[in-house]
């Protein structure tokens, strides 16, 4: 951006203030078929890429998880089984909509003990230094308006050889596939949101801010830059969607 106090609201050039508003207005408005809806734009796939993030995580009884961006609760809920009754999950949302459906959904589930729920800003978390063994932020890293203020908040909370994990989506590797992906993205996906929820402009925005998501090189380095170490990425389902993994020191 030229001038520093703007950034942008996926295609849109706006002031860094009104961002968080912005982006509240969106997932209020489809928090309620948020689950529905990834089901029917990944085609169920999100669940294997969130398995693949759990997998990396090495959380293990006793650890205490900070799952930022955690929404209805899909990688909550799987920290809460591996961490046990010693271990604690904090899902974190700065979307009081979000939260509320997934405290709703983990607890009608019987998934209640050993999480707790916190409405805040990645990018001040509220919580003391050296606390947790890992933070997840699952698609939810391209919404924050200061990306290398979230990652030192993250880094701060972190525990020395605790483990971030950033799963989002990014660039693909394959040409055909990426003007695929983007047909798909802003022809079917406002159409669907138009159909599902009566809300096609929150699914443009979102299609959007992908674009303008930092790709993974760039996503890496500025992980490293924030003090990461041991930075690296997977790719998953040709580049559409990555993970990116680092190590507090």
């Amino acid at each position: 951006m030229s001038d520093k106090n703007t950034t942008h609201f996926g295609y849109k050039t706006v002031n860094n203030d009104e961002k968080q508003g912005l982006v509240a207005g969106v997932f209020h408005s489809v928090a309620a078929k948020y689950d529905l809806m990834n089901d029917l734009m990944s085609a169920g796939v999100h669940r294997i890429w969130k398995r693949f993030t759990i997998e990396l995580s090495g959380v293990r009884a006793g650890h205490q998880v900070l799952d930022i961006a955690g929404g209805t609760g899909d990688l909550a809920a799987k920290f809460s089984k591996l961490v046990g009754p010693e271990g604690r999950v904090v899902l974190a949302d700065i979307n009081e909509s979000m939260l509320r459906v997934g405290r709703d959904k983990l607890t009608d589930r019987g998934i209640v003990g050993n999480i707790e729920y916190a409405q805040a800003n990645a990018e001040a978390l509220p919580f003391p230094d050296n606390t947790f063994d890992c933070i997840t932020i699952a698609f939810g890293l391209r919404n924050v308006t200061d990306k290398d203020k979230a990652l030192r908040s993250m880094l701060r909370v972190l525990k020395p050889g605790g483990r971030l994990l950033v799963l989002e989506f990014s660039k693909p590797q394959n040409e055909l596939l990426s003007k695929a992906y983007d047909a798909y993205s802003f022809n079917l996906l406002p159409v669907m949101g138009k159909l599902i929820t009566n809300d096609a402009e929150s699914y443009r925005y979102l299609a959007e801010s992908i674009r303008m998501h930092p790709d993974q090189e760039t996503l890496k380095n500025m992980m490293e830059h924030a003090g990461f170490a041991r930075c690296e990425f997977h790719n998953m389902t040709g580049g559409v969607v990555a993970l990116h993994k680092g190590i507090k020191p």
